[in-house]
């Protein structure tokens, strides 16, 4: 059972051609992936592993759904002073990052957050109304005495959060899969298109070099994956996207 998500739309004119776009093939227009730009940030060494900051840039992904419309797999950067101290994040708005990804925010229709650190959900209270697709075990996270994001971000006013226990398919040939690991509620995104399986995976890895080592680890039998690895490659994907890595994973 899927979701058809109704919320009104308003027209908007597509200005540029999809990023992973489907075309249309016998009349049926497919799942539209595009990639909308929040800017970047500066990582600290103490979070690189390497003692050397970094600057990544913060991506998320919109998912034009023929039926269900618009899905936007996380919204940007909130902040506060110290949240903005520590990381000097340069911000692209959440009206101008769908702007330049060809679309505005009265055309979607449904959030996920990968999980609900400040970089992901800093655009939620402005969609509010619409459902925000999270797992139970990072609403948990979000929502206790010592919190890992900023809670205005979640129980913001006139907030609709759809909680999720595992999987769920919230469009036809789209399933929101649990990646824990970043955090214990991570999820990641599963689109099935015509012309192959995209998966936008969010911050299971912080980019897609560390996404080949768990591969071939797997395969060769070293180190240790998630338990989670094999589930996602189990759906044969094409591609798979990340939220701070400008990079694209091949098989």
């Amino acid at each position: 059972m899927w979701l058809v998500l109704r919320v009104p739309r308003r027209a908007s004119v597509r200005r540029e051609r999809a990023l992973w776009g489907g075309g249309i093939l016998g009349g049926v227009r497919d799942i539209d992936v595009r990639r909308v730009g929040y800017g970047y940030f500066v990582r600290p060494g103490e979070e690189t592993g390497t003692g050397v900051a970094r600057v990544e840039p913060t991506l998320g992904y919109l998912v034009d759904h023929p039926a269900a419309g618009v899905i936007l797999v996380d919204t940007g950067m909130g902040g506060n002073a110290e949240v903005d101290a520590w990381y000097r994040p340069t911000r692209v708005a959440l009206a101008g990052a769908l702007k330049g990804a060809g679309s505005d925010v009265h055309d979607v229709r449904a959030v996920m957050n990968c999980h609900l650190h400040f970089d992901h959900c800093g655009g939620n209270p402005e969609l509010a109304g619409r459902p925000v697709f999270a797992q139970r075990a990072e609403l948990e996270l979000a929502r206790a005495r010592e919190s890992h994001t900023l809670p205005e971000l979640v129980d913001h006013p006139g907030a609709r959060i759809e909680e999720l226990d595992g999987d769920a398919e919230i469009a036809p040939g789209v399933h929101i899969v649990p990646t824990p690991g970043h955090t214990a509620g991570h999820q990641s995104l599963v689109v099935s298109r015509r012309d192959g399986t995209l998966i936008v995976a969010g911050q299971s890895h912080d980019n897609a070099t560390l996404f080949t080592g768990d591969v071939l680890g797997r395969r060769a039998g070293i180190g240790t994956q998630p338990d989670w690895l094999d589930r996602l490659l189990a759906f044969d994907p094409k591609q798979i996207l990340f939220a701070h890595d400008n990079a694209v994973w091949t098989p």
